[in-house]
């Protein structure tokens, strides 16, 4: 039988039954979220239809709820909808899709924490009143025994209009323990329904942003089941029932989207993007989409290379774009599609992480091409509520109304922030993007980080209706978003191919930018070949060639100039050879790679198959060495160079031992000869760690593939099993134990005073013709064109004369700047004057176009 309604007539007067329970804490991290998904667990285990709720905006908890009960999770936030929608939403949610038994909300930060400034409004508590429902303290066992009764009875006295029924013990340590917290909240008078025992089965991982969404964990479902028995072990769920059944009776019907929104013409089909990308959406907003005569289809951008056919608006809502980024860039035709469809004139609403996809660059990977705008990570976290207007008529607002309650949460950046025309403004601050890129006469395309609550701003769902319904009835008069978007000026789009390294290629090396007769500044190695002692050690090998190479010799000279035990060392054919074997021997589910560097270590690693992150540095040329900061935690190996290739930054040793901690951490020091050994990880002791070394740059040894890895003796082992025999020649060999030597490291000192002279020669003449100059501590400078124009200007360099090194191949870096290895001075002043001779002829024919 289908379950009754709770909402029949005879409850106008009187209200309605509807079982409920709010679960509060006294803080954070108390385990709220296990408590309530384990009980919505339990019960929806034992046949109770029970519905999930969560207090404030957070999206990632009611995923939660949704896996353990199967219902949709939704969100209680008096801030963002008015406090006058929370009950009706709270009962919708309660019978939709079907009625429920009993609903479990879960609240957030401490009972009576709210939004600042405002005497607790949003707080679990201001929630627990709207709906007139009795609390569950779930009370932090840890470390604490008597002082938890006190300071939950304090919580229970606080507001005589809060009902603090009764307390859950979590994570107690032992069955010693739970039972006397059991004693003391019995002897207060505070009714006991569980005390649960610590268990890392059913522990959440935490991101950057909070827990990981349930829809991306695939062994989520075994954690619900195991959270189900654990809870069911150790709570009273018949207390917990009878509790729910004792709130009152309430006085509120449930929240109709159908009289919120009045139906469009044509049943315009809106795709909403979901997956494991894209998972923070309210569920109101496709109700109320339905209600307005849509037709809602869901995409899942890592999976689906297609728009679905006859799509007349685009919703891309929130998630973690950043942690999938090179999936979704490696999707060209879906992206390809969604630019086609935005240029077209397809309404489209993006929020957050929607407004990174559709970017040009997210951390270096192409995204969708859009907006004018890109983003990277940052250690800074952005949070909180925001009281938005739009200043003119949007896709989603008429310019008119009253302010919105929207919210923010995310740790990226954009920029640029907004556009001529934002999506938003607040406390002096534009946000967003609010475009026309069909030229239709009409914003279509909305883009923003706040997150709105559509049930609290119904006109924006009508508008981006609307705006479908339009849509659909122009592109019955040949409109098309599969047509040439190319028509519209004001789209701008990437297209690339199809490639698991977003497009950016990851080969490139400075030999592909050098031609007959230009001067070669494109590459790094400071010599044409070896110097002539080195050419006869070198020569004198022929002799052995007939026997195989045994390396002994050359890892006791790498041993002994570093001061460490053999056992540190692998000899390798390069760089190239050691990031290949690591990406190939190394257990690395989650590599993390800082852009802009050398990009063979991600293409070593894409080439293993691993999935490869970018964490993108700000380039700017008037600042030093951006700090690292606050690195992700799921990233269990960590790629740096140091000094960086192309830029020169040198990080302090110290910092990056702190980013390496508890994971994986490889060091390229493949310029840390051209550095004076400063910062250099290389130690007795490397646990975790790996360094690697190349000889090739200063010895003038490119063709002979000379490099090696010292680092942690297992992560050393594990890369040696995997290294086929012989990989060094002879020549190779004795080359690393000749170079390695006192007296040559010595020489090679020497020649890197001079580059140092060299270098400061080069900036300063760069600087005086204005041309902003990286400062680091490499062999080569990193030069800021972007004054001349957008374009590079390597084209123009070679017809003067000059190989440089392209920069876009770098993740995160634009073609406007260019590398170049430190030269002598007299060639200095040769190419100086071939870079301001270009930026002359630049700045007359822009007077030109000007005049004409």
């Amino acid at each position: 039988m289908p379950p009754a309604d709770p909402f029949d007539d005879t409850g106008a007067a009187d209200g309605w039954a509807l079982p409920r329970l709010v679960i509060a804490a006294a803080a954070s991290s108390a385990g709220k979220t296990t408590v309530t998904t384990g009980l919505l667990a339990a019960l929806t285990a034992r046949g109770v239809r029970a519905a999930g709720f969560k207090v404030g905006p957070d999206f990632i908890d009611p995923g939660y709820h949704a896996l353990a009960t199967g219902r949709p999770g939704r969100n209680l936030d008096p801030v963002m909808v008015g406090e006058e929608r929370v009950a009706p939403l709270f009962a919708h949610g309660f019978v939709t899709p079907e009625p429920a038994d009993i609903a479990v909300v879960e609240g957030v930060m401490g009972l009576f924490d709210g939004r600042l400034r405002t005497g607790g409004v949003g707080s679990t508590a201001h929630v627990a009143k709207l709906i007139t429902a009795p609390v569950i303290l779930v009370v932090d066992g840890a470390g604490s025994s008597r002082t938890a009764a006190a300071a939950a009875l304090g919580l229970a006295a606080f507001d005589p209009q809060v009902r603090v029924a009764g307390v859950i013990v979590n994570r107690v340590a032992s069955p010693a323990h739970g039972a006397e917290l059991a004693q003391v909240f019995q002897e207060a008078g505070m009714p006991v329904l569980g005390v649960v025992p610590r268990d890392a089965r059913v522990s959440a991982p935490s991101r950057h942003l909070g827990l990981v969404p349930a829809s991306e964990r695939a062994e989520s479902a075994h954690t619900i089941a195991a959270l189900a028995q654990h809870v069911d072990a150790h709570v009273d769920l018949d207390a917990v029932l009878e509790l729910a059944a004792s709130a009152p009776p309430l006085h509120a019907r449930p929240w109709d989207p159908a009289a919120e929104v009045a139906p469009v013409p044509g049943r315009p089909r809106i795709a909403v993007f979901g997956g494991r990308a894209f998972t923070f959406r309210y569920a109101e907003t496709t109700e109320l989409l339905d209600a307005a005569g849509c037709d809602v289809v869901e995409v899942d951008p890592l999976t689906d290379a297609a728009l679905p056919d006859n799509v007349a608006g685009l919703y891309i809502g929130g998630g973690f774009p950043e942690v999938h980024a090179a999936d979704l860039s490696a999707n060209a035709p879906l992206r390809d599609a969604v630019a086609r469809a935005i240029g077209a004139g397809v309404p489209t609403v993006a929020e957050c992480a929607g407004q990174l996809y559709l970017g040009e660059h997210l951390d270096g990977h192409p995204m969708v091409g859009a907006l004018p705008a890109s983003a990277r990570m940052t250690p800074r976290l952005t949070l909180g509520y925001r009281h938005a207007q739009a200043s003119e008529a949007t896709l989603v607002a008429d310019g008119r109304s009253d302010a919105v309650w929207g919210h923010e949460f995310h740790r990226t950046h954009t920029l640029p922030g907004a556009g001529e025309h934002p999506a938003w403004a607040w406390n002096d601050r534009v946000e967003g993007f609010s475009l026309d890129p069909a030229e239709i006469g009409e914003p279509t395309l909305h883009s923003s980080y706040l997150h709105v609550h559509w049930a609290g701003t119904p006109l924006a769902a009508q508008r981006f209706a609307d705006a479908a319904a339009r849509y659909v009835r122009r592109a019955g008069q040949g409109a098309s978003p599969e047509g040439d978007a190319s028509a519209s000026s004001t789209h701008r789009t990437t297209t690339l191919p199809s490639a698991p390294d977003g497009g950016i290629d990851l080969h490139h090396h400075g030999d592909r930018d050098i031609a007959a007769g230009l001067i070669d500044l494109a590459v790094n190695v400071q010599t044409t070949g070896p110097a002539p002692w080195l050419t006869d050690v070198i020569a004198a090998t022929t002799a052995t060639l007939g026997a195989y190479p045994s390396t002994d010799a050359a890892v006791a000279a790498i041993a002994d100039a570093h001061g460490v035990d053999p056992a540190m060392v692998l000899p390798t054919a390069g760089g190239a050879e050691a990031f290949a074997l690591i990406a190939r021997a190394l257990p690395l589910a989650h590599p993390l790679v800082v852009h802009p560097q050398f990009t063979e270590p991600e293409a070593a690693l894409r080439a293993a198959g691993r999935a490869v992150q970018r964490w993108l540095l700000p380039v700017d040329a008037h600042a030093g060495t951006p700090p690292l900061g606050e690195l992700p935690s799921w990233a269990d190996a960590l790629f740096v160079g140091n000094p960086t290739n192309p830029t020169g930054w040198l990080h302090r040793r110290n910092d990056l031992l702190e980013a390496g901690q508890g994971r994986i951490l490889v060091v390229d020091e493949a310029f840390m000869d051209a550095a004076h050994e400063a910062e250099s990880l290389i130690a007795p002791s490397m646990p975790g760690r790996l360094v690697l070394r190349s000889l090739s740059k200063t010895w003038g040894l490119a063709g002979l593939r000379v490099g090696y890895v010292v680092g942690d003796p297992a992560l050393v082992a594990a890369l040696a099993a995997v290294q086929p025999p012989w990989p060094l020649s002879s020549p190779a060999l004795a080359a690393t134990v000749a170079v390695l030597s006192p007296q040559a490291r010595a020489q090679a000192s020497t020649w890197y005073a001079q580059v140092d002279a060299d270098r400061a020669y080069l900036v300063s003449a760069l600087e005086a013709h204005g041309f902003p100059v990286v400062h680091g501590s490499a062999p080569f400078v990193l030069i800021d064109t972007s004054r001349v124009g957008a374009h590079s200007l390597r084209p123009g360099l070679a017809k003067r004369g000059f190989a440089v090194r392209r920069a876009e191949s770098f993740p995160g870096l634009s073609p406007t700047w260019i590398r170049i290895r430190v030269p002598d001075p007299e060639t200095t002043d040769t190419f100086v004057a071939a870079l301001a001779s270009l930026a002359e002829e630049a700045a007359a024919s822009t007077v030109g176009e000007r005049t004409r």
